[in-house]
This record gives structure tokens, sequence and C-alpha cells, in this order.
């Protein structure tokens, strides 16, 4: 595979927002992949060689898949961060299954070779170190939010999310995607974003689902959206862009 051109990093927002000499301790070893929907990209309990970075509209979803075969997601990544063993060193098992939720360009480094780069880099690891930190909020968030708010207020905040990921008001997502993501029955899920449409919020379409009034979604979430984007631009508001829309 032969590596990724040099202006391919600003796809990501992470790698755009490395130093020149932190760019060229990373750059030349990035591999340039297309992934499609329903992609894994590593599973539970393997091991993570490569550490993946999503370009432009490309969205990966970290789910854990319990012994029934019901899944649900703990986090969304997207052309704001990483995917795989940012902050730990060395290759370690996954905890959660990666899949590819929107295809598109990813970035994909071997784990040794950041590794190395991170020993070399003490901006780098502080870089990484903020961006694990954000990636870990996002994750705990969530547990709170699925465990306290109705799924009328979790799917908005799934939306937002998303959103904030893709810059856009189109959200190719499905009822079944999205259902396997906030871990309820399609049927049930139908019946809530029908609701949400008849508010004026969203406005569903086969394959997709379009953003109608961003401020009234907003308000109509619960907190942890808000929450997690906080966080993230207290850690890295000064270092990454924000999720531009």
């Amino acid at each position: 595979m032969p590596a990724a051109p040099v202006s391919s990093f600003e796809g990501n927002h992470l790698l755009k927002a490395l130093s020149d000499a932190d760019r060229g301790l990373v750059v030349p070893h990035l591999e340039t992949v297309t992934v499609g929907r329903g992609e894994i990209l590593f599973e539970a309990g393997s091991e993570v060689q490569t550490i993946i970075f999503p370009c432009e509209q490309t969205v990966v979803s970290l789910l854990i898949t319990m012994q029934d075969g019901r899944r649900a997601e703990t986090a969304t990544i997207g052309r704001e961060g990483a995917v795989g063993g940012i902050v730990s060193n060395g290759r370690i098992p996954a905890s959660t299954q990666a899949v590819v939720q929107i295809g598109g360009r990813i970035l994909r480094i071997d784990s040794v070779r950041l590794q190395d780069a991170k020993r070399r880099s003490a901006t780098l690891r502080d870089l990484l170190s903020r961006y694990g930190d954000c990636l870990l909020a996002q994750v705990l968030q969530s547990v709170a939010c699925n465990a306290l708010h109705p799924i009328e207020q979790r799917c908005l905040r799934w939306l937002l999310t998303l959103q904030d990921r893709l810059g856009t008001d189109e959200l190719p997502v499905t009822h079944e995607v999205l259902a396997a993501m906030l871990g309820v029955q399609r049927t049930y899920l139908t019946r809530v974003l029908s609701a949400l449409q008849a508010q004026g919020l969203i406005r569903v379409g086969r394959g997709r689902i379009q953003v109608l009034g961003r401020p009234e979604m907003e308000a109509g979430a619960c907190e942890c959206h808000a929450v997690v984007r906080q966080h993230y631009e207290a850690v890295l508001g000064g270092i990454l862009p924000g999720f531009a829309r």
C-alpha cells in the first residue's frame, strides 16, 4: 500500500492539528484506504494493529455486542478523531468492535509506527492524550445517557452527534442502523422517528434523515450531547477546529 499524499491528512482534524515537526513523524507512514458501510475494522478481543483516522464524512461506530446478539453503540467517531489504541502503548486487545457507519476515505498507520512517533515527541503525546480523554468522556456520557434518559432524547443526541461529524443536514442512516446503535427494536424506533417528524424536527426519507431544526433538536435532546461537545471544546478547542457544519 503506497503512502498517503502529504496533503491528505487535512481530511482529519486531529492530523491537521499536528505541528510541522509532528507531521514529519506521522504523515510519511500514513496509508489511504477506502472503506464501505458495514465494514468491520477490528473485532472485540482482537489485537489492534493499526490506528485509523476517518476523513471527510467517514464515520466509525464503536459497538458492544452482548451474548444474545444485541448491540449498542458506545462512541461515534468521525473526522474529529481516531479509532484504535491512541493513548496506550503497544498492540493491545480491542474492547469493542469498530464498524464503518458511513463509508469513505480513512488514513491508517501501524500502531508500532505511531508509538515510536509518540516516544519521540512530547507534543504528539499530549495531543493524543487530550483526544483520548475526550473520547473517554463521550463513552462515559453515553453509558449514563443510556441508563437514565428516554429513547426520544437519546435519539436526538445521536442524530446531533452524527451531524457534528458530517457537517450536513442530510444524514445517510437507515431505521435499522439507528435502531441497532440505540439498542432498541426497529418498530419502536420507527414510532419515535415519526413523533420527531410530527414535531417538525426531522424529515424521514428512505435511507436518510434530514435535520430540519437544529436549535429545536438541541433543546429537546438530553444534556449529554452538549456536555460532550463542551468537553471537547474545553480540552481541544485551542487545538482542533470546531465540529464545522
